[in-house]
């Protein structure tokens, strides 16, 4: 789908790389520019994977070439800028002025290649906020991600992974293509920008929009949901097993299937809004009826039922449990496994070609500058 579009990759980490590897998975031609130290990334271990490479770097690099070039050099800004003449997308995380420094903005590459789509990373954009340092962590704080994260007597608590740099990735590939298509319309390329802060803004969805719409801002609930229960994590003989009911039908299923049909019936729990009200006393009523099963029975029950449950997973059950689903959601390249493109195409699928690049892997200087190396 994307063979032929060549992507000048200036971007470490994550959200940039991870944006990228999506873009070569549907056969873009990644040249992923790295300092000569390296992606900061690749220092990140352990732990390894089959190669000895941090797992870290992996999870985000498929499919690219790599070539180091030290930009503080001229030799090395030279052979970066017949790339970016060559390229249909420039990418880049770095603070905002510094790749105009290297002679390498926007307004830079266009004078050299007017149909490059150049996408820009930023932590907090490019005015007032373009000193701030774009770390993931911080930007959950700062966005409100921490503040309705974690449980209501404890400190506030990130997401368990760099989400806000998966969510910025994802959109830097929407904009990317979008400004591709309009490139088919026109001809003409054009400066795509996205920021981890407002894409963490767009991301809290309800949470933002009830904030917006009352003036007041949601607390820390744990795992209950402001506006639906029971949708939370319950306790059963053994372990703990998430239900997410999301009507009142489901619930008086539920409440079937747990042997407390009783409870479907009761005024206080009979419609959403009631049961809102009355979370904690339907929360203590529930988890009495599930103490009686060990959680996997539980979750198998109500799934022949209808309720949405499920055993509270870690890692490495979960992915199990997508390959039981037959999802295919593990890629082995080499020995080197990574999770799959989560998007499918049912006429140009992605493709898995190359596992992630060594340092420099790629180099030649006459490579760099032709459009389709052999």
């Amino acid at each position: 789908m994307l063979g032929g579009i060549r992507v000048a990759d200036f971007s470490r980490v994550l959200a940039g790389p991870y944006a990228t590897m999506l873009l070569a998975d549907f056969g873009a031609d990644v040249i992923k520019v790295e300092p000569p130290a390296g992606d900061d990334t690749r220092q990140w271990k352990p732990p390894t994977d089959a190669s000895g490479e941090a797992t870290y770097f992996g999870s985000v690099n498929r499919n690219k070439r790599s070539v180091a070039l030290d930009l503080a050099t001229e030799a090395g800004l030279l052979e970066a800028r017949r790339l970016a003449a060559t390229a249909d997308v420039v990418i880049e995380n770095f603070r905002p002025g510094v790749m105009a420094r290297f002679g390498l903005a926007y307004d830079d590459v266009r004078a050299l290649n007017p149909g490059a789509v150049y996408c820009s990373i930023t932590g907090f954009g490019d005015g007032a906020g373009a000193g701030l340092a774009g770390y993931d962590l911080l930007v959950q704080a700062v966005g409100g991600l921490m503040s309705i994260t974690g449980s209501p007597d404890g400190e506030p608590a990130k997401a368990g992974v760099a989400l806000v740099d998966v969510i910025t990735g994802q959109n830097a590939v929407a904009g990317i293509l979008l400004a591709l298509r309009e490139r088919d319309r026109t001809g003409a390329g054009q400066r795509v920008e996205v920021n981890l802060l407002h894409g963490l803004l767009s991301a809290l969805t309800n949470q933002a929009g009830s904030t917006l719409a009352t003036g007041r801002a949601p607390a820390r609930m744990g795992n209950q949901h402001p506006s639906i229960a029971p949708y939370a994590v319950f306790r059963a003989a053994d372990r703990e097993l998430v239900i997410a009911v999301g009507n009142d039908r489901q619930f008086r299923t539920l409440a079937r299937l747990v042997g407390r049909e009783e409870l479907g019936d009761a005024a206080r729990f009979a419609t959403n809004p009631a049961r809102v009200a009355h979370r904690d006393e339907l929360g203590t009523e529930l988890e009495g009826a599930l103490a009686a099963r060990p959680a996997a029975e539980w979750a198998a029950i109500f799934a022949d039922g209808g309720v949405p449950a499920g055993l509270v997973h870690d890692v490495a059950e979960a992915i199990a449990f997508a390959e039981s689903l037959g999802l295919d959601s593990v890629v082995d390249l080499d020995g080197r496994r990574s999770i799959a493109d989560p998007i499918g195409m049912s006429a140009t699928p992605p493709s898995y070609r190359t596992p992630p690049p060594a340092l420099d892997e790629h180099a030649g200087a006459d490579w760099l500058h032709r459009k389709d190396p052999e």
